[in-house]
């Protein structure tokens, strides 16, 4: 009996995930391939076509746990500010670039940005990219709720130029565009202040808020 054969079926589903995960991020996308990712869990070519019916297959599912990661990284930024809806707004901002720059091949592929083993998108996939705009969506609501933001601030267009932002300064961060005088964290901290104040928001208060959603959290 073959090791793959003595194990339960969902930990070689699991093993061939989480060594897809490790290569991405220790050797970058060309790494991945079935002939190296079945050697390297011990299992057969089949697995990967039984447990995911193909490669493109196998990185959607890497991509929706990304998904998954992602979205435990917004809660914790959301509760982290509960009275402080531009904190709460500035830390979502941080951990969308923490994710991005912590987990960049799974990040490409949950936003379109690699074509990894064959993957493609569909439209299927692409909502699930658009709902990670929901948490600051929500966030602009509370601001303009709170008086912090315009009333008849429009949530659902400001939120769409933040993702813009935020992407742009995350895809310009991997391709080692972000240099000279001002690192990512200074970009990042212009653009969100810049876009709280432009949304409404006092300087001062802006400026305060700010500075507490980007600070780390312990």
């Amino acid at each position: 009996m073959s090791t793959e054969e003595r194990r339960e079926p969902t930990d070689v589903r699991r093993c061939l995930l989480d060594q897809a995960a490790r290569m991405l991020a220790d050797e970058g996308a060309a790494a991945l391939s079935v002939r190296r990712l079945v050697k390297a869990v011990s299992a057969s070519t089949m697995a990967v076509y039984t447990y995911f019916g193909s490669m493109p297959g196998l990185v959607r599912a890497l991509m929706k746990e990304g998904f998954d990661r992602f979205h435990t990284r917004v809660e914790a930024a959301s509760a982290a500010h509960p009275d402080d809806p531009v904190a709460e707004l500035a830390a979502l901002c941080r951990a969308y670039q923490d994710f991005a720059r912590e987990e960049p091949d799974v990040y490409a592929v949950m936003f379109g940005g690699s074509a990894i083993a064959g993957f493609e998108q569909t439209e299927d996939d692409r909502r699930l990219g658009v709902h990670v705009l929901r948490a600051p969506r929500d966030a602009i609501r509370r601001c303009v709720a709170a008086g912090r933001f315009r009333a008849g601030a429009d949530p659902d267009l400001l939120v769409r130029q933040l993702f813009c932002q935020m992407h742009g300064l995350a895809h310009l961060g991997r391709a080692g565009y972000i240099t000279g005088a001002y690192g990512s964290a200074e970009v990042l901290r212009g653009l969100v202040l810049d876009f709280a104040r432009a949304s409404g928001d006092t300087s001062r208060r802006a400026a305060a808020s700010v500075t507490a959603g980007l600070a780390p959290q312990s």
